[in-house]
């Protein structure tokens, strides 16, 4: 189930939303884009990045067409994956990126913590959901200790992903993935 919670700052929760419209609107006040695409084409576990991008090929014209992307890519993570916990540290501390960030999620899902103002906003991305957070948003990403998700991602510079970490320990204050999900049960 896509979910918004809203914290402060001091991890007090404010508001949980759980209806993609409602979330789409409230995330879109901040400036991120957040849609409900079609992510039904058939893939199997091990789909490398050729097979999603190939099945999802329409998809990724539209959004290269729209913004003029100059490198796309998949990351996929699976349980079984012999550097997840590598992968997931990478993601864990608060940074920006001089580009927008754009996620297609075609399986499986992830939380993104969006650090705007005097709040944190945990995005729970699952098949299907789009999301794009604007250039210089403070945020950060969890997949879980045992992640599921494969993500198309979009890049305006040929560079790709380039995180400009801020030194904040901000990403510790906040539930983790497997304690948000297991929360929201």
């Amino acid at each position: 189930m896509t979910a918004l919670t809203i914290m402060g700052v001091d991890g007090q929760t404010l508001q949980t939303l759980n209806d993609h419209a409602v979330i789409a609107a409230a995330l879109g006040e901040l400036g991120v884009q957040f849609e409900r695409w079609q992510a039904e084409q058939p893939l199997p576990s091990d789909a490398d990045q050729a097979a999603v991008l190939a099945a999802y090929h329409e998809d990724v014209e539209k959004l290269n067409a729209q913004y003029g992307f100059q490198s796309v890519d998949v990351v996929a993570l699976g349980r079984d994956h012999p550097q997840k916990a590598e992968m997931r540290q990478k993601f864990l501390n608060e940074h920006t990126h001089a580009d927008f960030e754009v996620r297609f999620f075609v399986d499986g899902s992830g939380l993104f913590y969006l650090h705007v103002s005097d709040k944190v906003y945990l995005v729970l991305c699952e098949k299907g959901d789009l999301i794009s957070v604007p250039a210089n948003t403070t945020h950060w990403f969890d997949m879980g200790a045992n992640p599921h998700f494969k993500c198309i991602r979009f890049f305006t510079t040929p560079d790709g992903w380039v995180g400009e970490f801020t030194g904040s320990d901000i990403a510790k204050r906040f539930p983790d993935f497997d304690t948000f999900v297991a929360g929201l049960a």
